[in-house]
């Protein structure tokens, strides 16, 4: 039968897995051999993808794809077939007279890697509880009784079979670089899996040292674990670590540098396969003209890589790979994979000791209700409008204490400075455009204190789960919601953890609706316009600004699906983490590293830009003494005819027009175009036509949410598209489809709004 049929609750045997392609190779990576068991958890709310229990751990998978995968409901466990070693004690020799090393840290994704290399570096990279948070590799260099240690950071994986661009870029790097040592970051609540990426580590013949991450939950459940004896096993170091709170960190620090090389563990398979991959060594080390271990690339050409075809097998060794797989009626991807999990649950065997009561699973406890199958959607959306109506309400009163003590300077420096250009420059342009913003610095760390929230503590995860099937009707995976959501606090970072989906055709149109989600740089002009004109439901209009731009997304996947995007979409296979209890430091750090990096924009671009719209706007009749426009009115007015149709003035135009390095010049913008008394708000409530009729309505106020939500990304997100997406096209698309958009719609909440208030 089909893993598909089985209800929630029920249990298998897994039997096979029919086809092949990358579902079949992710699968088998992920555990999905021949002899496990696999219980059904439960169904998404619209039924679609179903998450299930295997090896200790949560993935969930559509049911297309389990649809792949059959079982059998009537066996019992059957144990894996174990391929043991005799322990083999750490032979010595003299790395430590080594002074300057390079060290990797490698692990699978949820592993706490980057924690771990945030306590050895004393760095604050932000880590979450989800697949992908580490897309590229950072480095810190730290002294340690006098050696010179190079860390590098690696993005998470869970193997190295090139499958996903993480993959590819881990073993890649590994082999490139040839790093002294390689820091294997495990899970140790999820030892079978984690140990998987530990044997591939080994076959490319790479000393490592393994750090037992999350003990403490470990210790929690009850088991017991050898560690010397699983260190022997192994022939590695193996070193209990808790990476949240940087216990057994400078144990490993020790461990690394006074490390001595040992004979690495060899993985060894079935004699059928074994006999394979020695004569597959013997045929291409003549032809090795790669960096890779010669073992490895016959063990990858007997499993049919695609990555290393062009090398190519004889014939005759062909014909006995065929062979094989008929002995075992199974490929021989699925043979290879099987043996390393045999070698795994052989080492685990013989040293992980399971309690006889194990503790209740908490992460399933909440699960069935934050995901249950009727009020998942509901939460999930009353926890979006949570977010945007305590990002409001919440951050009024700091806003209005910042407020204050802009106030408050200004007054001083009117009073210490003479009239003339350099009053106006400090109080009219700087004070007034770079505090214009400040005072929305509350909403920004709020904004990021619930985005950091969700990441650490595993919801992202569920985001993703929820609405996959809705995702994927409009031509997008269940894990594009990620970078989607992440898109609230940030785009550019959006686009970059994009590179989590496997897919390139996914990849690609998940990165050109990303700039649809409204980063925090928008958040200071709708939280402006919003009060100024909707006081009474500003925190509800916030709330429809974002649900908009979801829907704008939406759209226009949906025509990049049936226009540019055709073609098959890529499977959903993802982990789902266990929930944990995100730690006051970690969101702590987070939230002061996006103030910080807002309050630094703030003493950079935005004052420049500041300082270059007071000038304009100063110049050339120097505040009043000659008559004529100023240059940025001249330019403004220039600018009019195109933006007037939607109802905005040449102040508006020019704002927009600022807008395009950062979103947040905007205010700073209109702070200094409109020049008159009170607050900025207050300004934009008083600003009148020269025939007395307000400037600012309803049916303008919508009309410029609606344009600042979808124009023109700032020039960062457009150098990332272009920079992920390998080319200018994609980068120049967007700014030409999100423009155009922006003044279609625009243009029609204008009209539309008009019409309403006449009526």
């Amino acid at each position: 039968m089909k893993l598909s049929d089985l209800a929630t609750g029920e249990r298998a045997i897994i039997v096979r897995i029919v086809g092949g392609g990358a579902l079949r190779q992710r699968l088998t990576e992920m555990g999905f051999i021949k002899g496990t068991e696999i219980e059904v958890i439960k169904n998404a709310p619209l039924k679609d993808p179903v998450e299930y229990r295997i090896m200790g751990y949560e993935v969930s998978l559509r049911r297309s794809e389990a649809d792949k995968v059959l079982v059998n409901k009537g066996e019992g466990s059957k144990e894996a077939k174990q391929t043991k070693g005799s322990p083999i004690e750490p032979e010595r020799g003299d790395f430590s007279a080594k002074k300057h090393l390079r060290v990797a840290l490698v692990g699978n994704p949820n592993s706490g890697k980057t924690t771990i290399f945030n306590h050895i570096s004393g760095l604050d990279e932000h880590t979450g509880n989800y697949s992908g948070v580490t897309v590229g590799a950072k480095t810190a260099v730290v002294e340690y009784e006098g050696f010179t240690i190079e860390f590098v950071d690696l993005p998470g994986t869970y193997s190295l079979s090139a499958f996903s661009p993480e993959e590819k870029f881990v073993r890649d790097w590994i082999i490139d670089k040839k790093p002294d040592l390689v820091v294997n970051v495990v899970d140790v609540t999820n030892l079978e899996r984690n140990l998987y990426l530990t044997t591939q580590l080994l076959e490319i013949e790479q000393h490592i040292v393994i750090a037992l991450n999350m003990y403490d939950e470990f210790r929690h459940t009850g088991d017991k674990l050898n560690v010397p004896y699983l260190a022997q096993l192994l022939s590695s170091p193996v070193i209990p670590t808790v990476g949240k709170r940087g216990q057994g960190v400078a144990q490993l620090l020790e461990k690394i540098a006074y490390y001595r090389y040992a004979p690495l563990r060899k993985i060894n398979y079935h004699p059928e396969l074994e006999e394979l991959i020695i004569a597959a060594e013997k045929e291409i080390r003549p032809a090795n003209h790669t960096a890779f271990p010669t073992r490895y690339l016959a063990v990858k050409l007997v499993e049919g890589n695609e990555a290393f075809e062009n090398i190519g097998l004889s014939d005759k060794i062909i014909r006995e790979r065929t062979k094989v797989e008929h002995l075992y009626n199974d490929n021989a991807e699925t043979l290879v994979a099987q043996c390393r999990y045999a070698f795994v649950n052989g080492a685990l065997k013989e040293t992980l000791q399971k309690t006889d009561s194990p503790k209740e699973n908490i992460s399933i406890k909440i699960d069935n209700f934050l995901t249950n199958k009727y009020l998942g959607l509901p939460i999930f959306f009353a926890v979006l409008w949570f977010v945007f109506y305590s990002t409001f309400t919440l951050g009024q009163y700091p806003t209005d204490w910042i407020e204050l003590g802009v106030d408050f300077l200004k007054n001083i420096f009117e009073r210490i400075l003479p009239a003339g250009a350099m009053s106006d420059l400090v109080v009219n342009g700087m004070l007034d455009g770079v505090g214009g913003v400040l005072i929305f610095l509350p909403n920004i760390v709020i904004l990021f204190f619930f985005i950091s929230l969700m990441e650490d503590t595993g919801y992202m995860a569920r985001a993703a789960f929820i609405t996959d099937k809705l995702m994927h009707r409009i031509g997008l995976h269940g894990k594009s919601f990620i970078p989607l959501l992440i898109g609230f606090g940030c785009n550019v970072p959006a686009v970059m953890a994009t590179r989590t989906i496997e897919n390139r055709q996914n990849r690609l149109q998940t990165m050109l609706i990303t700039p649809f989600m409204s980063c925090s740089a928008r958040l200071p002009i709708y939280v402006l316009i919003c009060g100024a004109f909707f006081p009474e439901n500003a925190a509800n209009v916030l709330f429809l600004i974002y649900i908009t731009g979801v829907v704008l997304a939406i759209a226009t996947s949906l025509i990049l699906k049936s226009t540019i995007f055709r073609g098959k979409q890529t499977h959903f296979v993802m982990e789902m983490p266990p929930y944990r209890i995100p730690t006051f430091e970690s969101i702590g750090k987070h939230c002061w590293n996006k103030a910080w990096q807002y309050v630094r924009k703030m003493g950079g671009v935005i004052l420049l830009a500041v300082v270059i719209i007071w000038f304009l706007g100063y110049y050339p009749n120097h505040g009043g003494e000659r008559e004529g426009d100023s240059y940025l009115e001249i330019i403004g007015k220039t600018i009019e005819p195109a933006v007037s149709p939607l109802g905005f003035d040449w102040k508006m135009g020019v704002g927009l027009m600022s807008g395009v390095a950062a979103k947040e010049i905007i205010v700073s913008s209109m702070s200094v175009t409109y020049d008159t008394e009170g607050h900025l708000a207050q300004r934009l409530q008083q600003e009148v036509t020269p025939t007395g009729e307000k400037v600012w309505t309803t049916a303008t106020a919508l009309s410029f949410l609606s344009f600042v939500l979808i124009y023109f990304p700032c020039v960062a997100v457009v150098s990332a598209i272009r920079r992920e997406s390998g080319a200018w096209r994609w980068a120049l698309f967007t700014i030409f489809y999100t423009t155009s958009l922006a003044w279609v719609v625009s243009f029609a909440v204008y009209n539309l709004a008009q019409l309403i208030t006449r009526l």
